[in-house]
């Protein structure tokens, strides 16, 4: 029996979180169907262009994502204190960026109307502030704005009704530095698993595509999470790794093929390997297998575990 989203998600636990949404029956509704001949590549774009939207909406950070032909992964963080620093008409401008809102708190969004409103109509419109700044940092919240809105665009484009997606999408959550890393290697390698392309920068939809062109020219990308450098107190918020070395691992675990899948990339050692004095094969084992091997929670711990049984029983 699934277990309810509330008790998958809990930012006491982590911030970070792997999400998953699959279309329905696993059709290739969003890149090009090798049965039909029928092309929806385009549908790919939308959901790229919805992910960075939602960056300007949200107080959620994306910090990795592979848009696939029949799926979509995404790495998330959120970022509670950032929606509880913003002001009530910060939350609401927010809000209605995607929603309509009540009648009450557009009227408090105009100056002119504002002033009219009664102290009690006031209290209404903090209560209103209220649910929508919990929201504005909660995982199934953007989750429903990236996929409800994908379904309609993509059944007005069919001129059908009936689910895009698959009824609720998979979380994990990440645990560790180690996680994260795993995580976030696991999904820019998708499209190369997957025989989609050949190396990380020529992977179309993909944030690591995104970050290598941009580090081509000296900026970063506005609406992903950076990368911030080693693990301190002082260090500047982002991803706690180094860009390059993290290129390295992905280069390192992509050219490693694994037993499952068909893609590779080249091979390199990489610093971050060893600064978290895991060899290679244990980094090949995390990431490979990150949805199969693990359910809805992710760490290193947990990878050690499993390693350590297997190497005992003799199975994989």
């Amino acid at each position: 029996m699934p277990r309810p989203r509330s008790s998958l998600i809990s930012l006491t636990d982590t911030p970070y979180y792997h999400c998953v949404s699959r279309c329905v029956r696993r059709a290739f509704l969003c890149g090009h169907d090798r049965h039909s001949g029928q092309s929806y590549e385009h549908r790919r774009q939308w959901i790229e262009d919805r992910l960075y939207n939602l960056a300007n909406v949200f107080a959620i950070h994306l910090c990795a994502y592979a848009v696939m032909s029949n799926h979509t992964h995404v790495v998330l963080k959120a970022d509670k204190s950032l929606a509880e620093s913003w002001s009530a008409k910060e939350v609401l401008k927010r809000w209605h960026r995607l929603y309509q809102g009540t009648l009450l708190t557009r009227m408090y969004c105009d100056p002119a109307q504002s002033a009219t409103l009664s102290a009690a109509q006031r209290y209404t419109v903090e209560q209103s502030v209220e649910v929508y700044r919990k929201r504005l940092y909660d995982i199934s919240w953007y989750m429903r704005a990236l996929n409800e809105y994908i379904a309609r665009q993509a059944n007005k484009e069919d001129r059908c009704t009936g689910r895009f997606w698959e009824g609720r999408f998979k979380s994990q959550a990440i645990l560790d530095e180690a996680a994260l890393a795993a995580c976030l290697a696991y999904v820019d390698l998708n499209p190369i698993r997957a025989c989609m392309a050949t190396t990380p920068e020529t992977s179309a939809h993909t944030s690591i595509k995104k970050r290598i062109k941009c580090a081509k020219v000296g900026k970063q990308p506005d609406r992903l999470y950076p990368f911030a450098g080693n693990s301190s107190e002082h260090q500047p918020d982002g991803l706690p790794f180094r860009f390059e070395e993290y290129l390295q691992l992905v280069d390192s675990v992509g050219r490693v093929k694994p037993p499952n899948k068909r893609g590779v990339v080249a091979k390199d050692m990489a610093p971050l390997l060893e600064r978290t004095g895991l060899n290679t094969v244990c980094w090949d084992a995390f990431i490979c297998n990150i949805e199969t091997r693990f359910a809805s929670r992710v760490s290193l711990a947990l990878c050690q575990k499993r390693e350590k049984h297997s190497t005992r029983s003799g199975t994989p």
